[in-house]
């Protein structure tokens, strides 16, 4: 008789308290500065709360029990805001410089009302810099990938692209790279989010579909260059 095997066991995920000190301790190794910015975080709520429920006049026993634990439950809460930020600012920090890294950033950092792809739409096969569009209510924004002196060019041509076919766009440079005044990788979807609005959402909507629809997958990707294998992970 033949022998019925019992199925594998499903590899048990780890607990939510796990995961998140997976995320504290990849983040402190990569930042020495998180303890000190959680701490500034968890301890002003808690000493509030105590403070509120002692020393306000005619405080009720209910008061002196609840506020320390408002304080307390707000104490975690921007810990864990506070480390997911600090976590992206370490995880990114490890691809920054890396070719496809801007793709990272615009698969999955950048918030709705922006549409974006981690594919560049030019590319420089000889240095692998690159440039990035991504469409929202500030316009058209073109952001280049490597030394502003080889990717302005890059840039302009694009402009010039989008300038004939849609001429009251207005186009908004942003650059990632070595140079001083390069926006930091991590700042990168920030800093798409203060571009002045200038569309509508329908405006935004077809202005997507039209550079879509004209667009052309890039010539020559380098070799490597893949965003899906770089992505940032996120505390979940």
């Amino acid at each position: 008789m033949a022998r019925v095997e019992k199925p594998a066991k499903k590899a048990k995920e780890p607990n939510r308290v796990k995961q998140m000190w997976d995320v504290f301790t990849m983040t402190r190794k990569y930042d020495n500065r998180v303890i000190p910015y959680l701490l500034l975080g968890f301890i002003p709520p808690i000493v509030a709360g105590f403070l509120l429920g002692f020393l306000l006049p005619g405080s009720s026993l209910l008061t002196k029990i609840s506020y320390p634990i408002i304080g307390v439950l707000a104490g975690l809460l921007l810990v864990l805001i506070i480390l997911g930020r600090r976590a992206e600012r370490a995880a990114y920090s490890q691809i920054e410089g890396q070719a496809g890294a801007v793709g990272a950033v615009l698969k999955n950092s950048v918030r709705r009302g922006w549409q974006t792809s981690e594919m560049p739409i030019n590319v420089s096969p000889r240095t692998q810099d690159a440039v990035y569009r991504a469409v929202g209510r500030g316009g058209i924004a073109l952001i280049g990938e490597g030394p502003k002196s080889r990717t302005q060019r890059m840039l302009e041509d694009e402009r010039r692209s989008v300038a004939r076919i849609l001429p009251n766009v207005p186009v908004t440079f942003l650059y990632v790279g070595p140079d001083a005044d390069s926006i930091p990788l991590y700042k990168l979807a920030g800093r798409l989010q203060r571009i002045k609005p200038a569309l509508r959402k329908a405006e935004v909507l077809a202005v997507g579909n039209r550079l879509a629809s004209l667009s052309k997958p890039p010539i020559g990707i380098p070799k490597g260059m893949d965003p899906n294998r770089m992505r940032a992970q996120r505390p979940r």
